[in-house]
């Protein structure tokens, strides 16, 4: 996962995905979380969805790799922004939703059923989860960076019994359904 380390390769993922953002993924959101709530995107990458993100919750950014969030800052210097791997998710702050577009794929299965446990402890009671990944039954590589496919029967294993599953649906990115979206909320303790 050393890929997002080096500048030229994020300069080139920022120049690859232009023109790709949530904007649809995020008006699916909106009808389950209310505006001003707090947010944590997880993996913001470039930050097009946190800057459509940000004018409706209040957001915080998170990357594991130091050069997106150092060219984020530089053109969003009052951003809060936090270094984070998307598994442990080192911080004593709590959200009301965590979000995240196409980078819990990059995890192992097991590492992303630690990300759900660790989510679970970030996210305050009735918080929400907003993920997208790739849909499938397969992991390759490309560029040295992990792509694990995950499908409702895969996603259910590694989510845990403190989320409630609140809308699971495909959709088309690339191709024809190959993607999908799951929002869940967690279960007050």
């Amino acid at each position: 996962m050393n890929y997002f380390y080096n500048k030229k390769n994020v300069k080139d993922y920022i120049s690859m995905s232009e023109g790709y953002d949530g904007t649809d993924l995020i008006e699916v959101l909106k009808k389950h979380l209310p505006s001003d709530s707090t947010l944590l995107e997880l993996g913001m990458g470039p930050g097009r969805d946190l800057d459509i993100l940000s004018k409706i919750y209040k957001t915080t950014g998170s990357d594991y790799s130091e050069v997106f969030l150092e060219l984020y800052k530089e053109r969003n210097k009052f951003s809060e922004l936090l270094e984070l791997d998307a598994v442990n998710i080192q911080t004593n702050r709590k959200f009301d939703c965590i979000y995240s577009n196409k980078v819990l794929h990059h995890l192992t299965i097991k590492d992303l059923k630690k990300s759900f446990i660790r989510q679970s402890e970030v996210l305050n009671n009735n918080g929400i989860l907003f993920h997208s990944f790739w849909y499938g039954d397969k992991e390759d590589y490309h560029r040295g960076l992990r792509f694990v496919y995950y499908n409702q029967e895969t996603i259910s294993k590694c989510i845990g019994s403190e989320f409630k599953v609140l809308e699971l649906k495909q959709y088309d990115e690339l191709s024809e359904d190959d993607s999908f979206y799951i929002v869940l909320r967690k279960w007050a303790v």
